[in-house]
């Protein structure tokens, strides 16, 4: 049964049954970005219930990120997740689900990235701020936007600082102390709209489109070769019978933390620029719209110690990772903060149609950050 299976680690202070119906009332609510509302309003009312002095953050409209920020303390630490997910692949199915034989993997939109990681992080913040007497250490941030263009993180920067952040993502409860930087950038072509019958009396700007983007492959394939690349969106103007006049293209790449990403922008204008120097007619338009370089904290020093300790105590296995998607710790590590990726789940099974996340992972991960907040540097 399940309460035989996982009560008898409620030692810690963690809930697991308080911990697992969290989770599942978090991924039933839809919460896309954009469409965060009705989760954070579920949040607040949740942490108000709990005792916690939870304030809303304004980002845009309605859409607030969702703060508690201890008073009269030295907070050293912060607590993140995000709230919001990507859209449901299937609007008819994307809500909670248990399967397996002791209905230990959680189904649903988010449950990976990262509903399961904000239920971790509330559960232990709620668990240590009654220990604590309402005097925790440490902050907790709840973000909207961090599937889109990161603005919770970006407001919620614009306001405080603190030295170090636990970000909850998901790492297969693996610490990261390192990050993947990462390149967003956007291609327009344009040629002459023309009767299909007449395609190659002008320019056409499918094939301007495919010739480069076979050049930049053929680079990174050759070139950049730890660089993991993804054609994200490949659309042309709508045309009838005729030749499209506009073609654009979005392509992601991930760098290993420590590539020079100023090296990497200049190859890919080079690469537009000697295509067009190659071809005179050629209207070839190559824009970032973001760039965020990668990092690496020291394996060592008090928080790294502490944290090897911690997985000591719960038999889990320490060995530091890195952390190869984008997400709003590069925002942190930009302002200054030194951010920590560590959440239940597995990257590989975020943004699928059967999105899951193991409870184990989930209560491993809560009890992983119940520890740390009774860090003493904390």
């Amino acid at each position: 049964m399940e309460k035989d299976r996982y009560f008898k680690r409620n030692s810690r202070g963690v809930k697991p049954k308080r911990l697992k119906s969290l989770l599942k009332k978090l991924i039933n609510i839809y919460s896309p970005y954009g469409k965060e509302e009705e989760i954070g309003t579920f949040l607040y009312d949740y942490l108000k219930e709990h005792g916690l002095p939870v304030l809303r953050q304004s980002v845009q409209g309605e859409r607030a990120n969702l703060l508690v920020i201890p008073e009269n303390t030295e907070t050293l630490l912060v607590l993140v997740g995000h709230i919001d997910t990507i859209t449901a692949p299937d609007f008819e199915d994307y809500k909670y689900k248990a399967k397996g034989k002791h209905r230990d993997r959680i189904f649903g939109l988010g449950a990976a990235d990262m509903k399961g990681g904000c239920a971790a992080l509330i559960e232990a913040y709620i668990c240590q701020w009654q220990v604590f007497q309402h005097r925790i250490p440490a902050a907790l941030a709840l973000l909207v936007g961090e599937e889109d263009q990161g603005d919770g993180a970006e407001q919620f920067l614009n306001e405080y600082h603190f030295p170090y952040a636990v970000v909850g993502e998901p790492t297969d409860l693996t610490p990261c102390f390192s990050h993947y930087g990462y390149i967003e950038a956007n291609i327009s072509t344009r040629g002459k709209r023309i009767h299909a019958s007449l395609a190659h009396a002008g320019e056409n700007a499918i094939e301007s489109m495919l010739r480069l983007i076979l050049k930049i492959i053929d680079y990174l394939k050759s070139k950049r070769q730890d660089i993991v690349y993804n054609i994200r969106d490949l659309s042309s103007s709508a045309s009838g019978f005729e030749v499209p006049e506009q073609c654009d293209a979005w392509l992601d790449l991930h760098l290993p933390p420590h590539s020079a990403i100023e090296a990497v922008v200049h190859e890919l204008e080079e690469i537009v620029y000697n295509e067009r120097q190659e071809n005179p007619h050629l209207n070839a338009v190559l824009q970032f719209s973001y760039l965020h370089s990668g990092y690496q904290l020291p394996e060592k020093g008090e928080i790294y110690n502490r944290l090897k300790s911690i997985y000591e105590g719960l038999s889990l296995t320490f060995a530091p990772g890195s952390f190869r998607s984008h997400s709003d710790a590069n925002k942190f590590w930009e302002a200054g903060i030194r951010p920590i990726l560590l959440g239940p789940g597995q990257l590989e099974h975020a943004h699928m149609p059967e999105e899951f996340v193991s409870f184990p992972q989930v209560l491993s991960a809560a009890e992983i950050y119940y520890s740390l907040l009774k860090w003493k540097g904390v």
